[in-house]
């Protein structure tokens, strides 16, 4: 259900993206910028957040910060949020984007692999809304944008740990969605194929060899198709009409019709999927 207030303003202070640095977060700084919003731009990778900045202040007159950090360090994590939540007092849009994908079955993947790709993908989102929810809670209007993966909505074999970080971002953001109607906006996304780096940050559980590296990463870059400026044009609309949900891409949209319409459906055929790839990858 959308929350009871009218259109986000862009306009309005400080917007925060993670995971800015390329992808879908780079074409949401360039897209905010040109509407007016400061930025507060977040990544790991220093020269390519660098460049973005760069970017921003070239086209536009909008106040841009830049913040080097690796969320997959719980303390660095917190340490953002706490600095975001000083340093950014009228922050009215946080986006947590950033993401890792960790390929390999439950049995090629180690505990300490699972639980790097949860730092990254859900307990950093948990961490950084947390320090900033006070925040947008102070400021009627405010919105909340946490980004899940079509993987949040189907589970394919070999993505077990992917898929258990966005099915649980999706869950988180929309449990806390219930709990903020009427203080907070907040969407979740559900992406498809967008053409991002994801497939040149891939990374495969280490008890698998290169050759598995090279056919996942492959796997990947051939599903990578839908434009990442289109993809942040239509999560600012989401944001804009205060929708719930937003899904980009037939591969977004195709996997969650036909996992509502028949559960069962797609199980055979994304085990099917995960066969040939191993025996590929074998």
């Amino acid at each position: 259900m959308a929350v009871p207030f009218n259109r986000f303003d862009f306009t309005a202070g400080t917007a925060i993206v993670t995971g800015a640095a390329s992808g879908i977060g780079e074409q949401l700084a360039y897209l905010l910028a040109r509407k007016g919003n400061d930025l507060a731009l977040v990544d790991r990778d220093a020269a390519r957040l660098e460049q973005v900045a760069e970017a921003v202040a070239t086209a536009t007159t909008v106040t841009v910060t830049t913040y080097v950090v690796d969320l997959a360090d719980p303390g660095a994590a917190r340490r953002l949020g706490e600095q975001l939540a000083a340093e950014h007092p009228d922050t009215r849009l946080l986006i947590n984007n950033a993401g890792a994908t960790l390929g390999g079955t439950f049995d090629d993947v180690s505990a300490e692999e699972f639980d790097w790709l949860l730092a990254v993908n859900l307990h950093s989102v948990v961490t950084l809304t947390r320090a900033l929810l006070p925040i947008l809670r102070s400021h009627p209007g405010s919105h909340l944008v946490n980004v899940s993966s079509v993987f949040g909505l189907v589970a394919p074999a070999g993505q077990v740990a992917y898929c258990t970080s966005k099915f649980a971002v999706r869950g988180f953001t929309e449990a806390l969605r219930a709990e903020l109607t009427g203080q907070v906006g907040v969407t979740v996304v559900h992406p498809g194929g967008v053409r991002t780096r994801i497939a040149e940050n891939a990374r495969v559980a280490a008890t698998l060899d290169q050759g598995a590296q090279r056919t996942h990463d492959a796997a990947i870059a051939r599903m990578l198709t839908y434009p990442p400026d289109r993809a942040a044009v239509k999560i600012l609309e989401s944001i804009a009409h205060r929708r719930p949900r937003t899904l980009i891409g037939m591969s977004a949209r195709l996997p969650d019709l036909l996992s509502r319409l028949s559960p069962g459906f797609l199980t055979p055929r994304l085990l099917e999927a995960h066969r040939k790839h191993s025996t590929r990858r074998a």
